[in-house]
């Protein structure tokens, strides 16, 4: 038996005479609930409505937070850059906690499935008395050089289908310009 949080079952296994419970994902269990029947912490939540970076878990273990990022490094990398470095930054007492975000033109066209936020890797460069961006080229969450040859990100809304080249997109520099 478990407790269900956010529409998942958060059940015990018995470890070495003591129950240390966890989210179950595909019958694989991830963080603790209870050690030794003692509260240890919980998940405020594991997924996210993005691409990449989907499975990611947040919540604390006593008084300490704790994040569960995604293993494809690209997705890995963007939870950090979206949740775990703006919490460290508020921890710290930091008060900007991201880069601001703005409108630049799309200068190829982007595919992209509606139903959930997609950030692609981009190229942000000034030309044309205006704000570009391309992407980086193949946007898989396991292609590290998306990554090392972006300067920003482009972020396609939700509900947000294909864009065409000349179309405006959202962009998050990955430094204040």
């Amino acid at each position: 038996g478990g407790q269900e949080i956010g529409g998942q079952e958060i059940g015990g296994q018995e470890i070495g005479g003591q129950e240390i419970g966890g989210q179950e994902i595909g019958g694989q269990e991830i963080g603790g609930q209870e050690i030794g029947g003692q509260q240890a912490g919980g998940i405020d939540f594991w997924q996210v409505a993005m691409q990449p970076g989907r499975p990611l878990a947040v919540g604390s273990i006593g008084r300490a937070h704790f994040f569960g990022l995604p293993g494809n490094p690209v997705a890995s990398m963007l939870t950090f850059h979206l949740f775990v470095r703006p919490a460290l930054w508020k921890l710290a007492g930091r008060r900007e906690l991201f880069v601001q975000p703005f409108r630049a033109t799309a200068v190829e066209p982007m595919s992209k499935k509606t139903g959930r936020r997609e950030f692609k890797r981009g190229i942000l460069t000034y030309a044309h008395d205006r704000w570009e961006v391309r992407t980086t080229g193949p946007q898989g969450s396991g292609i590290l050089s998306s990554m090392t040859a972006a300067n920003c990100f482009v972020v396609i809304e939700e509900e947000r289908g294909d864009v065409s080249a000349g179309e405006p997109v959202w962009v998050e520099p990955f430094q204040p310009l």
